[in-house]
């Protein structure tokens, strides 16, 4: 009895300490890769661009609000004369919209990724969007 026994004892002993072994190779490896992921996010994404928006006097008077994406550069009555902003592209691609506060009525308009010069005016009820290529001497 004593032969066989010990023979049943040493695989047990065996079979537990080759699963702890593989326990610990998970958590090593589990560990490795989220510091190397957590290293990649902490970069700023960055991009290159700059939009400049011009707001042509036709909007005096108006209460507009101007986003780009989600975020908002202004919300005001408009004044009589022209209203320039300079915004750093902060998104791989960019939408501006242009709303009527006074209607909800948006004017939507898909940026260039690279940047641009953008005019928008008023005629009526109609927003016009005029975008051109960057000036590269700013």
């Amino acid at each position: 009895m004593g032969k066989n026994s010990l023979n049943t004892n040493k695989q047990f002993m065996v079979g537990n300490g080759m699963l702890a072994f593989g326990v610990f190779a998970v958590i090593i490896i589990f560990l490795y890769m989220s510091f190397r992921f957590q290293r990649k996010a902490d970069r700023v994404q960055t991009y290159e661009g700059v939009y400049n928006i011009e707001l042509a006097n036709s909007f005096a008077g108006d209460s507009i609000a101007v986003y780009i994406n989600d975020s908002l550069l202004l919300n005001q009555t408009m004044p009589d004369a022209t209203l320039k902003l300079e915004v750093t592209r902060f998104a791989e691609d960019n939408v501006l919209m242009v709303v009527d506060n006074k209607t909800d009525k948006t004017t939507p308009f898909n940026l260039n990724p690279k940047g641009s010069r953008v005019e928008v005016k008023k005629s009526g009820e109609m927003v016009y969007i005029l975008e051109r290529e960057a000036d590269i001497a700013q």
